[in-house]
């Protein structure tokens, strides 16, 4: 598909990393000419030089002919006036990246408005996964498909588990009726079978219902409601955090090293305690009794700053640490360093577009309807819609010839969820969860060794 993307930004960058890794036709519209002419020499585009917003430079990178415009510029207003552009002169598709807290509660009227087919607000976005973890206390990361109804949680086995050494057919339904779809093992992505035994240090892709989840991470005693939280930063992320942290019943305190923005989350959040102060500071996380809080999100502006945060909240017992962290390249320096859920806004940004450019790309058959990128990009979790021309419908799981690495993790029937074994059959209309280790899926045929299964 032929994209356009104005901005050369860390979303910009990782956009046309993978949107190339697809296979797709890309064009990048940046205003600094080094930035542009690095972003050609990394990656297999064409560029432009210029603003996005301005229409004789979106018709010079070809906009009035591209099949997607994405406007992930700085600013929140250049961004509307581009995708308002690119809409008018022809592209078929705009996608505007939009941050401001005030946008984001007219969101749908934006879109039907304006002709914006999606409005991307990463710092929502991450708000969200983090409440989606508030759920689960033990949790690393929480992925969320069909409108919620199925969760895929990623937990770490201790090395005091009882789990240890058993093969996941002998894993009864005492330690929690769940599905381990997936295990990070070291740099090794397993797709486990029965046969598969557990270690300790096991990264555990766990599905099921939310209360049997719960119950299989009962490592040693039963999993504690959290309900103080402590926020490093009163950025944009702190301020969709809050309202949801409330709602949860959660207390929150928040410490702002800025007087001017400390002051004014103070008078918007009048029921949360702000404190402006150096939250990096150790003698001020003391101060604030930081080890007597149940989780602890940094989401400063500064990734080294985030990640020593939660490294020192992690050394003196906080149980539940979330760090904001852009600059993915510095977790490899710090494995073992003892950090827990590690929030990535770009990320999410870049898999809703992918998702999206995936189901566009597609004629006929299923549609991607969720896409989540997992371990660099090296495993996949996809939620296919499955629609007419599919030829996986009604045939037991067991007869399909299904591509090795790859399970069927969840069909989700209307409301009814079904964890499938070897006579369970896909049918016309069901949403299938698949986990795979094969990049570029965009069909659910594509789960089939030879494109089709035996009757």
């Amino acid at each position: 598909m032929n994209i356009v993307v104005a901005g050369a930004g860390k979303v910009g960058e990782v956009l046309c990393r993978e949107l190339c890794f697809e296979n797709h036709e890309v064009t990048l519209i940046e205003l600094r000419e080094k930035r542009l002419d690095s972003m050609i020499s990394m990656y297999d585009i064409s560029g432009t030089l210029g603003s996005g917003a301005l229409e004789i430079t979106q018709r010079e990178a070809g906009v009035p002919h591209c099949d997607i415009f994405i406007a992930v510029m700085p600013e929140d207003e250049t961004n509307l006036i581009a995708a308002i552009t690119a809409k008018k002169i022809g592209a078929r598709y705009v996608i505007a990246r939009v941050r401001c807290p005030e946008y984001s509660k007219q969101m749908a009227f934006l879109r039907e408005s304006l002709g914006i087919s999606i409005m991307i607000n990463p710092e929502l976005e991450a708000a969200r996964d983090v409440m989606r973890g508030m759920r689960f206390p033990e949790a690393l990361s929480v992925e969320h498909f069909a409108h919620g109804l199925v969760n895929i949680v990623e937990y770490v086995l201790p090395e005091d588990s009882e789990l240890l050494g058993l093969q996941l057919r002998d894993v009864g339904r005492k330690h929690g009726d769940v599905l381990i779809c997936m295990i990070i093992r070291d740099e090794e992505i397993i797709i486990p079978r029965g046969s598969t035994r557990l270690e300790a240090g096991d990264h555990l892709y766990v599905t099921g219902q939310d209360s049997e989840i719960l119950r299989f991470t009962e490592w040693g005693g039963k999993s504690q409601r959290i309900k103080t939280a402590l926020l490093i930063g009163g950025g944009r992320i702190t301020r969709y955090l809050l309202p949801r942290l409330e709602e949860y019943h959660i207390r929150a305190k928040v410490i702002e090293v800025d007087e001017e923005i400390a002051e004014q989350l103070a008078a918007d959040f009048p029921r949360v305690e702000v404190v402006n102060s150096d939250g990096t500071n150790q003698a001020v996380l003391n101060q604030e009794n930081v080890a007597n809080y149940d989780v602890v999100i940094a989401v400063t502006g500064v990734d080294e700053e985030n990640i020593l945060i939660n490294i020192y909240a992690a050394h003196i017992g906080v149980k539940k640490t979330v760090t904001k962290v852009n600059r993915t390249d510095l977790l490899n320096v710090l494995k073992n360093a003892g950090l827990q859920s590690i929030l990535t806004p770009y990320r999410i940004v870049s898999n809703q577009i992918v998702r999206l450019v995936r189901s566009m790309a597609n004629s006929e058959g299923s549609n991607i309807e969720a896409f989540y990128s997992l371990a660099g990009g090296r495993a996949e979790i996809l939620q296919f819609r499955v629609a007419e021309g599919n030829h996986v419908c009604d045939i037991p799981l067991a007869d399909l010839q299904l591509k090795q690495g790859l399970l069927v993790a969840c069909i989700v029937r209307g409301e009814e969820i079904l964890y499938p074994r070897g006579d369970s059959c896909i049918q016309l209309g069901d949403e299938i969860i698949i986990v795979t280790t094969h990049p570029r899926f965009d069909d659910v045929n594509d789960i089939l060794a030879h494109g089709r299964g035996t009757r």
